[in-house]
């Protein structure tokens, strides 16, 4: 805390020291009025170092109001093109079961990842991202699945052994399935949500009871309560 020395009767002789000289016959008085030159010059060195530490309070507190405020903007802003990506990606015309699109937001830049069976399906998802209001750079890294009949096969009997089990049906009801199936040269990857524990695990057991797979990687999530 900084101590400004109190004006009271130190302005007042000041003032008398600026006077007439005739007013200060006297040497003693001429060097009274040194010390009191002296004296308001140390208070007004005193007032404005007390002015300068008062400005930089207020300056901090200042800058760290906008700076809580700007990141709270960013946060608002990503959950804005989180929502809007996912919600685009669920709307592509050829998006089904035997793709998988995931994405990162990284500000106002969007990585696309995971597989598709179809290449128009890859180039939608980008042009759709790319629409979305503040996004500025897309950078698509969606893997298009090789073409190959044996694992047109395995997909068919994973959609029948995984949707068609009883305590799965519930999951082929909405339009955008929850268990995604992707194949590649005989190699599964079941992506996607389901309730419990319990349905990710039959989910797993029957996607490995098809013949024709060579191994069953089981990244289902369960989606908390």
């Amino acid at each position: 805390m900084v101590r400004v020395p109190t004006q009271g009767k130190l302005l007042l002789s000041w003032k008398r020291c600026r006077g007439p000289s005739r007013a200060w016959p006297r040497q003693g008085f001429m060097v009274a009025c040194t010390v009191l030159e002296d004296n308001m010059k140390n208070f007004q060195t005193s007032l404005a170092v007390a002015l300068v530490i008062l400005s930089l309070g207020f300056g901090s507190r200042a800058f760290s109001q906008t700076t809580n405020d700007t990141s709270a903007a960013s946060s608002r802003s990503a959950e804005r093109l989180k929502r809007e990506v996912r919600h685009e990606i669920l709307m592509l015309p050829y998006f089904g079961v035997f793709d998988n699109i995931a994405f990162k937001v990284d500000g106002y830049n969007i990585t696309l990842l995971g597989q598709v069976t179809r290449p128009s399906t890859k180039k939608d998802a980008e042009r759709a991202v790319r629409g979305i209001e503040g996004v500025e750079n897309v950078d698509n890294q969606i893997e298009i699945l090789p073409t190959s009949p044996a694992d047109d096969r395995i997909r068919l009997l994973l959609y029948r052994q995984i949707y068609g089990y009883p305590t799965l049906e519930r999951y082929a009801l909405p339009v955008v399935k929850p268990i995604r199936i992707i194949v590649k040269n005989g190699h599964v990857t079941l992506e996607g949500v389901v309730d419990n524990e319990t349905d990710k695990n039959v989910a797993g057991i029957q996607a490995k009871s098809v013949p024709g797979t060579f191994e069953v990687a089981n990244n289902l999530q369960v989606e908390k309560p």
